[in-house]
């Protein structure tokens, strides 16, 4: 591979205000390695790694916003409360250290959490319509109250980032998580402003996403993670065709989403038939937006075992279809996910050429944080 072929993936990108050193973004990944939900030494170290082995920008794990049903699992970190802001503002001062930007992953679990999670584990799952999958009613279905609330925990959670001083934040809105429940039509069955049909299932994401606006700088980076699929439906799909997903992308723009982060479990597929474009291409075309692709970037194969939430061993791969879809413009940025929790060094060994050095992703490393 010739220096020549890299520079798409190592040219840098200006994103309002933040300057990224170049297109490779560290996916967020649960690591549930936060004991009392504060992110501590082992985390700061974790991050800053990656920061130093050459990442551009690192989306840290999903960070549970200001709401007590957030959180669906034990020991992930919170993005509120003095002790979690505090822990978050270590992670981000490393990183800049290290000359790497930062952003926190906003995540609220939805319908998806379990009874017997703190901070309150006596509470439900929120959704929409309290369902954690189609046709089955477990949790609560959320008030206008409700949503109000949540919505300000986002917007409350991205002032604090700016004020930590991350360079942006992401909002998860992928993977069957709270967002997608309004998104999907399997999880949303409301027939008010909140739901009815494909654009009124936006408008919870695209409320958030106006909030956030009002209480950030206008230049202050904010990107939507979002998936067609789903991790209780692999299947589901919010938009089948070109048409369905401008309409659903519309109001988002509208809102103030600078970046869509586009989750496909893997990459090079194509996301309709008659174009080799995959879901970030397709986004890109249709917005005119930066773009993030992401889905088994470096490794040979997806990284969910079917039927289960299992992270899937591989080995490490070419990613030379990668670098011609970068340097045709297809997508702006390049999130790596599995291949970067066993190679904290990975962007800076794929531009030293020394890719046949790059370890194999282990189910072991998910029990690590180093």
């Amino acid at each position: 591979m010739t220096t020549e072929h890299l520079d798409p993936l190592f040219a840098p990108l200006r994103v309002g205000s933040m300057t990224l050193a170049n297109r490779i973004v560290m996916a967020p990944m649960t690591r549930t390695m936060s004991p009392g939900n504060v992110p501590g030494d082992a985390s700061v170290e974790y991050y800053r790694r990656r920061a130093a082995g050459g990442v551009g920008l690192i989306l840290t794990e999903g960070t549970c916003v200001g709401h007590p049903a957030a959180s669906g699992y034990p020991r992930v970190p919170f993005f509120y409360g003095d002790d979690a802001l505090a822990g978050w503002g270590r992670v981000c001062e490393a990183v800049h250290a290290e000359g790497g930007c930062i952003m926190p992953q906003l995540w609220h679990v939805g319908s998806v959490r379990r009874p017997g999670v703190e901070p309150d584990p006596e509470l439900p799952g929120y959704g929409p319509s309290g369902m954690a999958r189609p046709g089955k009613v477990t949790g609560h279905a959320m008030t206008e109250s409700d949503i109000a609330d949540v919505i300000a925990a986002f917007a409350t959670a991205a002032r604090d980032a700016e004020r930590q001083g991350f360079d942006g934040v992401e909002v998860h809105g992928a993977h069957g998580y709270l967002i997608d429940q309004f998104f999907w039509d399997g999880t949303n069955k409301r027939d008010d402003a909140w739901g009815g049909n494909a654009v009124g299932r936006t408008r919870f994401a695209a409320e958030i996403i106006r909030a956030i606006r009002r209480e950030v700088a206008a230049d202050f980076p904010v990107m939507l993670r979002w998936s067609q699929w789903k991790q209780q439906d692999y299947t589901a799909r919010l938009a089948t065709d070109p048409a369905s997903l401008g309409a659903f992308l519309a109001p988002l723009v509208d809102a103030g989403v600078d970046v869509f982060h586009c989750s496909q479990r893997r990459f090079w597929e194509a996301e309709f038939d008659g174009s080799a474009l995959n879901l970030a291409g397709w986004v890109k075309s249709l917005t005119g937006k930066p773009v993030i692709t992401v889905g088994s970037v470096g490794l040979d194969g997806d990284f969910i075992v079917e039927g289960s939430h299992e992270f899937r061993e591989a080995q490490p791969a070419s990613i030379d279809g990668l670098l011609e879809r970068l340097a045709a413009d297809e997508f702006d940025l390049v999130a790596v996910g599995r291949a970067l929790i066993a190679n904290a060094d990975w962007p800076a060994r794929v531009r030293a050429g020394e890719t046949a050095q790059l370890k194999p992703y282990t189910k072991d490393l998910l029990q690590q944080l180093e």
